[in-house]
C-alpha cells in the first residue's frame, strides 16, 4: 500500500512516529483513535502534547496546581468523520468551577457587561458610593439567613453606576442558587404589550413576579399608561409585597418624582393609583441616592 504523506517527508514522519510508539501512553492514546498510522504520523507532536498534558492531570489536586498550557484544560485528540482534530477539554476541576460560576440569573434586555459584573470590580474611589456598597454587601451577607429582606430603590444621577452595582451583587448571589430576574423595565413593558394576546403572556408575568429576587432597572423612563402601571407593575408589586420578596429598582427619579410621573394626568383617580404603586415600592425597599460622576464616558 502506497502511503500519501502530502508535503511531509515520509522518512522523518515514520521515524518520529515509531520512536514515539515506544512510549506506552503514546501508543495507548494513538490506538484509541482507531485511525490508521498513515494518518496518525502527521500528528505525532500533537499526540505527544496530549500525552504530556494527560500525565500532568494524573497527580493534579486543584486548578492552582495545573501545569498545562491552558489552566483547567487538557489538549485532547478527537476523531470526527475519520479525521483527527485536537481541542482543549475542561478537566473535572474546571468543569466544577464552571458549574459553580454558572449564573442563575435571567436577564431581559441587559447588556453583556452587566451580566459579567462582579462586586470586586465596583469602583470604590468615590465616597458617594460607599453607603450603597455597604448596603449591598450587608444584603448579600444576610440573604442566606433572611430571604425576605427589603430590596433597594436606588435613584441618582445619569451614568453614576446604579445598575452596575446592583447587578454586580445579584450576579454574585445567583451563584449561591437564588432565582434572580433582572430586566430593563421600559423594554419589558414594550415586549409584554406586544405579546399580550399570546398564550405565554400569563406565564411570563408569573415568572417575573415570583422570582426570588427581582430587579426592575430604569423605572420611570417608560411611557406611562394605565395598563402598564395598574395591570403590570401593580400586579407584580402586590404579589411581591404579599410574599415579602426582595425587589430592587433603579431610577433617575426620586420616589416623589416617580409618583408624579406615574400619575401621568391630572385625573384624581390616576393620582390615587400612582400613590398606591409608590406605597408598595416603599414597603418593599430601602431608598438610597447615588450621585457620582458619569462612568459611561
Amino acid at each position: 500500500m502506497k502511503m500519501n504523506f502530502g508535503k511531509f517527508d515520509p522518512n522523518i514522519l515514520i521515524e518520529n512516529y515509531n520512536k514515539a510508539l515506544k512510549d506506552a501512553d503514546f501508543r495507548e492514546k494513538a490506538e484509541a483513535t482507531g485511525l490508521h498510522p498513515e494518518e496518525l504520523m502527521k500528528y505525532t507532536s500533537k499526540i505527544e502534547l496530549s500525552v504530556e498534558e494527560a500525565r500532568n492531570c494524573k497527580g493534579c489536586k486543584s486548578l492552582h496546581e495545573c501545569q498545562n498550557k491552558i489552566r483547567g484544560y487538557v489538549h485532547s485528540p478527537v476523531v470526527t468523520d475519520e479525521r483527527l482534530y485536537f481541542k482543549y477539554i475542561a478537566c473535572p476541576y474546571e468543569q466544577n468551577r464552571l458549574r459553580e460560576e454558572k449564573s442563575a440569573c435571567r436577564y431581559f434586555e441587559i447588556p453583556e457587561s452587566l451580566k459579567l459584573a462582579r462586586m470586586k470590580d465596583i469602583y470604590s474611589d468615590d465616597a458617594n458610593r460607599l453607603p450603597v456598597i455597604k448596603w449591598l454587601k450587608n444584603f448579600y451577607d444576610s440573604y442566606q439567613t433572611d430571604k425576605h429582606q427589603k430590596g433597594l430603590y436606588l435613584h441618582g444621577s445619569f451614568g453614576s453606576g446604579k445598575t452596575y452595582v446592583i447587578c454586580a451583587m445579584l450576579n454574585e448571589l445567583s451563584r449561591k442558587g437564588a432565582d434572580i430576574t433582572i430586566v430593563y423595565y421600559p423594554e419589558l413593558l414594550r415586549s409584554l404589550k406586544e405579546s399580550f394576546d399570546k398564550e405565554d403572556f400569563p406565564e411570563r408575568v408569573s415568572k417575573i413576579k415570583k422570582a426570588d429576587i427581582l430587579f426592575l432597572d430604569d423605572i420611570g423612563a417608560e411611557f406611562v399608561t394605565p395598563w402598564a402601571r395598574d395591570e403590570i407593575l401593580g400586579t407584580i408589586l402586590q404579589y411581591r409585597m404579599d410574599a415579602s420578596l426582595p425587589t430592587f429598582f433603579t431610577s433617575n427619579l426620586t420616589i416623589e418624582e416617580l409618583e408624579a410621573n406615574l400619575s401621568n394626568t391630572k385625573n384624581d383617580v390616576d393620582k390615587v393609583k400612582a400613590r398606591r404603586i409608590i406605597e408598595r415600592i416603599k414597603k418593599l425597599t430601602t431608598r438610597l441616592e447615588l450621585v457620582s460622576k458619569d462612568r459611561r464616558n
